[in-house]
């Protein structure tokens, strides 16, 4: 087990918050999947699908020293914060560099910190014990470093770590039965992530009128005007009116089911989630922004 690929177990999508005793509730980190296995001095680190990148991580020397445990096997999220709170872009950044020039630079800049939620090696395989004793182990073998934690957790109070995360503009919770085993390379509905509505300007690039939908689009620091989703709900029959009237005038290309026209609408809309590249799903329009200019939409985070 320990310096092989895992397939590590993944969350199902579930609704809304909820208190339940049999549970534990965690902060969902923004960042990505690496599980990481030590023995001895070794340490490295794989990413969900399979792939080594202990390379793009100097960080790890450090981390190893943080576990009290000669062999064990983490299973973590790979996280870079940014003003108190993890920045999804950032950490891709560090996956997506390899020249060790610019990772040393990257150790400064962005620096990675590896947040470990479970445990499936602990000098013995420990994947089939309850999750409620693999936190045990887990808490007894992390030492908090600048580089690795262990996730903070409640019993049975969804509702109010969810509602802290979205204070902090974090992306939500992850709901886990105490009893759950770790089943590998399974979509498990005993791990729910629950992620609340989020709220962004964008501009509108497009329309389609059956059904009436929004391209919409924002502006990245390499990429100006990027559709990034369609907004299909949240429209009154006055909205959609307003919005075709005021489209007429920026006319560009029709293509068989898009009007597209010139990016000098704005609106604002709730979204539940986003793809790695940044296409904005479960969105819902909130109304149109008569006075702001589409150069101030932008990706911040």
């Amino acid at each position: 087990m320990l310096f092989t690929s895992i397939k590590p177990m993944l969350v199902a999508s579930g609704d809304e918050a909820f208190d339940d005793d049999d549970y534990l509730f965690e902060p969902k980190w923004d960042g990505g999947r690496i599980l990481l296995h030590k023995q001895g001095e070794r340490i490295e680190a794989y990413t969900r699908d399979g792939q080594l990148v202990t390379a793009k991580f100097p960080e790890l020397k450090e981390v190893a020293k943080s576990i009290k445990a000669y062999a064990v096997i983490l299973d973590c999220e790979g996280i870079v914060l940014r003003g108190g709170r993890p920045v999804f872009d950032d950490f891709a950044y560090r996956g997506r560099i390899s020249l060790s020039a610019k990772i040393k630079q990257a150790v400064l800049t962005h620096p990675a910190v590896f947040v470990a939620f479970d445990i499936l090696l602990a000098e013995k395989e420990c994947w089939n014990e309850p999750l409620s004793e693999r936190k045990k182990r887990l808490s007894a073998i992390v030492d908090t470093s600048s580089s690795l934690m262990a996730t903070m957790s409640v019993e049975g109070k969804g509702t109010i770590l969810a509602s802290l995360m979205k204070e902090r503009n974090m992306e939500g919770i992850v709901a886990k039965r105490k009893n759950s085993k770790y089943i590998q390379d399974t979509v498990s509905p005993d791990w729910l992530k629950i992620k609340h509505d989020k709220t962004i300007d964008v501009m509108i690039l497009g329309y389609r009128e059956e059904p009436f939908s929004l391209i919409i689009g924002l502006n990245f620091r390499t990429v100006k005007n990027k559709p990034v989703g369609l907004v299909s709900d949240g429209f009154s029959q006055a909205d959609k009116d307003l919005i075709l009237s005021l489209s007429k005038e920026l006319h560009t290309v029709k293509e068989v089911k898009t009007q597209w026209i010139r990016p000098e609408l704005c609106c604002r809309i709730d979204y539940r989630d986003r793809t790695d590249t940044h296409q904005l799903r479960m969105t819902v329009f909130r109304g149109l922004l008569r006075d702001k200019r589409s150069e101030e939409c932008v990706w911040e985070s």
